[in-house]
C-alpha cells in the first residue's frame, strides 16, 4: 500500500508547532497485522541459527546471517550452520555487520511499542503521555516537550508525527516511513556527528559528501555525482544480480530433483539386485552361502559408494540453493526496507557474494543421470554360479 498522507509536524516557533498539533486527517482504512502475523512476516529479520533477534547480526560471505552466539557455538567448525559454507573469517567471526536486518529490528521494536496500545510516556519529562514521535531523534514527546523540540531543531529536518496516526498505519507503512526519511552524512571527519546532509558522491574515495567537503576538494570534482544517482544505480545492480541468480535457481532445482532420482533409482536397483542374489544363491543351499555373503557385501559397497556421491553433489546443490534464497531475501529487503546509508554500507559486500553465486553452474542434466552404482561385477558372479 502507499505510505499515508503525512502533514510534517516541522514549524518555526510556537505557533507552527501547536497548528500541526491539530487533529489531521486519519490513515487509510488497511488492516493493521495481529502481532502474531506481524512476528511471522518479518521472521527474515532474525539470526537463521537461533531465530532470537540480536543487535549483533553479523553477515556471512553466504549471505546468512547469524547473531554472536550462534557464531561463537560454531567456531571450532568455521562452517555456516545454514549451507555448512566455510566462514574465511580466522576468528570464526565475519567482520561484516548486517547493518539492514538490524536497523528493521530497531524499528521494528518501536511499530511494536506503538501498536501495544498502551499509554507512551514522554522520553523528555517521562511525566506526560507521549502524543508525537521524532524519527531522527527516535524519541517519544509530549505536547510541552515536542513545541521545546521544534523550538530547538527549528533549522533541521526533524520529521514529527502524530502517535495516533502511527497506530494505524501498517507495519510496512510505519517501515517504509522511516526509511524515506532517513539521511545520508558526510563522511568527513566530524561532519557525521554535527548533521552535514550529504548530496555529493565520490566515485574516487567511494564516499558521500557534503557540500563544503566538495567544494573544498576540486581534485576529484570530475568524479562526483548524485548521492541519489549512486545509490539508484547500487539498487539497480543488486536487482539485475538478484534475477539473473533467481533465474540461475530453477536450473538447480532441476538438477537438485535429478539427484534426488537417482539416489531413488539406486535405492531401487540395489534392493532389486539384492533379491535375486537371495533367489539364485539359496538354490545351491549351503555350499554358496559364502558366496552370497561376498555378494551381498558388494553390493552393499556399490550402493554406498554411489549414496555417497550422490549425497556430497546433493550438500554442494543444497548449499548453493539456500545461499540463494539468502541473496534474494535480503537485495528485496534492501529494496524495500533499507535506507541509502545501509544500502551504501552493504552494496559492495552483496554484490559480490551475488556475483560469486552467478558464477556458479549446476551439474548437467546427463551428469546427474549417469549410473552411481556398478553392478556389472556382481551380475556376471551370478551366472557363473
Amino acid at each position: 500500500a502507499p505510505p499515508a498522507d503525512r502533514t510534517p509536524l516541522l514549524a518555526s516557533g510556537q505557533a507552527g508547532a501547536e497548528a500541526t498539533m491539530d487533529p489531521g486527517r486519519q490513515e487509510g482504512s488497511s488492516l493493521c497485522p495481529t502481532p502474531w502475523a506481524l512476528e511471522e512476516e518479518f521472521q527474515f529479520v532474525r539470526c537463521e541459527g537461533c531465530h532470537k533477534e540480536s543487535p549483533s547480526l553479523k553477515l556471512l560471505t553466504c549471505l546468512h546471517t547469524l547473531c554472536l552466539d550462534c557464531l561463537s557455538e560454531n567456531k571450532p567448525i568455521r562452517q555456516c550452520p545454514v549451507c555448512q559454507m566455510a566462514i574465511p573469517q580466522a576468528s570464526g567471526i565475519p567482520e561484516r555487520d548486517n547493518v539492514l536486518f538490524c536497523s528493521l529490528q530497531a524499528r521494528l521494536s518501536i511499530y511494536r511499542k506503538i501498536r501495544g496500545g498502551g499509554s507512551l510516556d514522554c522520553c523528555r519529562c517521562q511525566q506526560e503521555a507521549a502524543a508525537v514521535w521524532c524519527s531522527e531523534c527516535e524519541g517519544f514527546l509530549c505536547r510541552s516537550c515536542f513545541e521545546a523540540h521544534q523550538w530547538f531543531f527549528k533549522k533541521r529536518n526533524h520529521e514529527a508525527r502524530k502517535v495516533e496516526e502511527l497506530r494505524a498505519e501498517s507495519a510496512h507503512q510505519f517501515l517504509e516511513g522511516t526509511r524515506r526519511f532517513s539521511s545520508l552524512f558526510c563522511s568527513s571527519p566530524g561532519h557525521n556527528n554535527q548533521g552535514h546532509v550529504t548530496s555529493i558522491y565520490c566515485r574516487r574515495c567511494e564516499k558521500p559528501l557534503c557540500c563544503s567537503c566538495a567544494l573544498l576538494d576540486s581534485q576529484h570534482s570530475q568524479f562526483y555525482c548524485d548521492i541519489r544517482s549512486e545509490i539508484q544505480q547500487r539498487q539497480d545492480e543488486l536487482a539485475a544480480l538478484s534475477l539473473d541468480v533467481s533465474k540461475q535457481r530453477s536450473s538447480f532445482e532441476a538438477a537438485h530433483e535429478a539427484l534426488q532420482a537417482e539416489a531413488a533409482r539406486l535405492e531401487r536397483a540395489s534392493g532389486e539386485m539384492q533379491q535375486q542374489i537371495r533367489q539364485r544363491v539359496e538354490q545351491l543351499a549351503r555350499l554358496l552361502r559364502r558366496e552370497e555373503e561376498e555378494l551381498l557385501a558388494l553390493v552393499e559397497a556399490r550402493r554406498e559408494q554411489g549414496c555417497r556421491a550422490l549425497a556430497a553433489e546433493q550438500q554442494r546443490l543444497r548449499s548453493a540453493l539456500r545461499r540463494m534464497e539468502a541473496g534474494e531475501r535480503l537485495v528485496r529487503s534492501m529494496r524495500l526496507y533499507g535506507t541509502e546509508q545501509e544500502v551504501m554500507d552493504m552494496q559492495p559486500f552483496i554484490k559480490a557474494s551475488l556475483e560469486e553465486l552467478q558464477a556458479l553452474q549446476p551439474p548437467a542434466a546427463s551428469d546427474c543421470v549417469q549410473p552411481r552404482g556398478d553392478f556389472d561385477e556382481c551380475w556376471a558372479r551370478l551366472r557363473a554360479l
